[in-house]
């Protein structure tokens, strides 16, 4: 009698053979387009000095332009998030890579400051849905031991799309100026637009809508009843909140707020607020909140050095145009590595512990590298350190958000609260402008990175948004 073949043993297995070919076939689609996102959304903050010598631009209008992107952010990813839970991942993963492709267009044709900041509000809309949709793509496609290493390595291709722009920056902007930045950044959209063409759907989305036999409707609890019947006067209200937040965020992040300002940003935040809640449904409404809250603390700690470094390097170093390279070559660099590394102490630790533990070590490098004017080699090197420890880690942030929101709406939770919370993106420059404004650049900068990433150690690490969570689902018994 023939014996059946023995199984195979997954523990002996290695770990990108159990991923498979659809695994990786998603992931090389996913990771290609955020390589173009890395590359198109930092163009700006590459020739933002450009910019504001033809435009005659203050400080706080060029930083505006890095801000732009984040106003729109939180409305693409509601929007593009809710297409790919109902319509599927790739359907969002392509109508986003489409709008910030031509965003990235828009902002070379540019004839002035309104225009260019109207091309950075598109770019942000097609940013927050190819986050939303690429993310979710990955990890539904990959086993669920494995998600961490899905997170963090695709994370790494928006962090190869900067390293790329740097080094195209250093050739193109001296020969042709800055806007054929732009013109080259739409290019490879095309490549990822045919990669996209014929992917196989996320597994886990299919599965969830097999089961149920009805697409999701995310902004259901915006337009019904807590019995689920159609209310005007809640849909109205609703697209109140979110035009009335789109308004004041425009008119805060172009300058123009002026006594105004927190009442504007109050307002902001209590209709953002507001939708969290009832985006999130009375399941998770205080999970949408809670969650929004620590990714926007995230962005602050992160993008005072990613908006604002290629400027401090610049005007406070004065460094060239070839040294502004290299050095954001090292933290690009720094970055992706630190994604990598992420995924795999993510999915050895948990996402929670392994973030806050990578986040308490990059502390050490803060100062150091602020400290460093003339050593281009040693800037470089504690660059890739801070980097890697700090805006590396936030590869899990995918997986982290993404394992605490139903597969049913994972892609407009991830999209909505990770872009509500990006608004943090757009606060940071301007944040650091001003605090330069009576001090060096270089000071605010560390200042502003060492003490809100303490604050995302204890937000993270003690997992605030799951503690309250599980504290406001319990009932009396």
């Amino acid at each position: 009698m023939d014996r059946p073949p023995p199984r195979t043993d997954p523990r002996r297995t290695s770990w990108y053979r159990q991923v498979g070919r659809r695994g990786w076939t998603a992931f090389a689609a996913a990771w290609g387009g955020y390589v173009l996102d890395g590359f198109d959304f930092v163009l700006i903050t590459l020739v933002l000095t450009e910019v504001r010598a033809e435009f005659g631009l203050d400080a706080v209008q060029a930083a505006s332009l890095v801000s732009a992107a984040f106003v729109s952010r939180w409305l693409g990813g509601m929007l593009l998030g809710a297409l790919g839970d109902r319509y599927g991942r790739r359907a969002a993963m392509t109508a986003s890579i489409l709008l910030f492709s031509l965003g990235t267009l828009a902002c070379g044709l540019a004839g002035s400051y309104g225009a260019l900041y109207a091309a950075r509000l598109v770019v942000g809309l097609g940013m927050a849905g190819e986050y939303s949709a690429s993310a979710t793509y990955v990890m539904e496609s990959w086993p669920e031991r494995m998600r961490g290493r899905a997170s963090g390595f695709l994370i790494s291709g928006y962090s190869i799309g900067t390293v790329l722009a740097a080094q195209v920056y250093s050739q193109v902007v001296p020969a042709l100026g800055w806007r054929w930045m732009f013109y080259l950044g739409v290019l490879p959209a095309l490549f990822a637009l045919w990669m996209r063409r014929a992917l196989p759907e996320a597994e886990d989305w299919e599965e969830a809508i097999a089961e149920t036999a009805a697409r999701p409707n995310p902004f259901r609890p915006l337009f019904t009843r807590p019995d689920g019947t159609p209310s005007p006067g809640r849909a109205a209200l609703h697209l109140g909140l979110a035009a009335g937040a789109f308004g004041a965020l425009l008119v805060l992040f172009t300058g123009r707020a002026g006594d105004a300002a927190w009442p504007l940003a109050l307002c902001a935040a209590g209709a953002l607020g507001t939708l969290a809640l009832r985006l999130g449904g009375p399941d998770h409404r205080v999970l949408y909140l809670a969650l929004t809250v620590t990714v926007f603390a995230g962005f602050l700690y992160t993008w005072p050095i990613q908006a604002l470094l290629p400027t401090y390097l610049k005007t406070e170093l004065h460094y060239s145009a070839g040294q502004v390279r290299d050095v954001l070559f090292w933290a690009g660099f720094g970055t992706a590595a630190g994604c990598v590394l992420a995924g795999f102490t993510g999915d050895r630790f948990g996402p929670a512990r392994a973030y806050a533990l990578t986040l308490t070590a990059s502390l050490a490098f803060v100062f150091p590298v602020f400290a460093v004017h003339d050593d281009l080699l040693l800037l470089g090197v504690l660059l890739f350190l801070l980097q890697a420890t700090s805006f590396g880690i936030s590869g899990l942030l995918p997986r982290y958000l993404g394992g605490h929101l139903p597969v049913e709406r994972r892609a407009s939770g991830l999209g909505f609260v990770y872009n509500v919370g990006a608004l943090g993106g757009a606060v940071a420059p301007l944040l650091g402008a001003r605090l330069a404004e009576g001090r060096p650049l270089g000071q605010s900068l560390a200042v502003l990175t060492f003490g809100l990433s303490l604050l995302v150690v204890l937000l993270i690490g003690l997992d605030v948004p799951g503690r309250l969570h599980r504290l406001a689902d319990r009932r009396p018994s």
